[in-house]
């Protein structure tokens, strides 16, 4: 079980930082003019983040009772 967290979280910390990169290339760009595709991109990595976290706190939880 705690594997499994520790590759869940690794997993969402590494799609954080694909669609941070992803993000930053969109604006280097400067193709984005309304600022759409980078409103996306930080909706995407804030919840990729907060999943992140989300794994990390239910994987200290689960050291603290057992």
């Amino acid at each position: 079980m705690q594997a499994m967290l520790i590759v869940f979280m690794i997993l969402a910390a590494l799609a954080t930082l694909g669609v941070l990169a992803r993000g930053i290339i969109i604006m280097a760009r400067g193709r984005d003019i309304g600022g759409q595709q980078s409103n996306r991109m930080m909706s995407y990595r804030v919840a990729f983040q907060a999943l992140a976290i989300i794994f990390i706190v239910i994987l200290f939880l689960i050291n603290r009772q057992g």
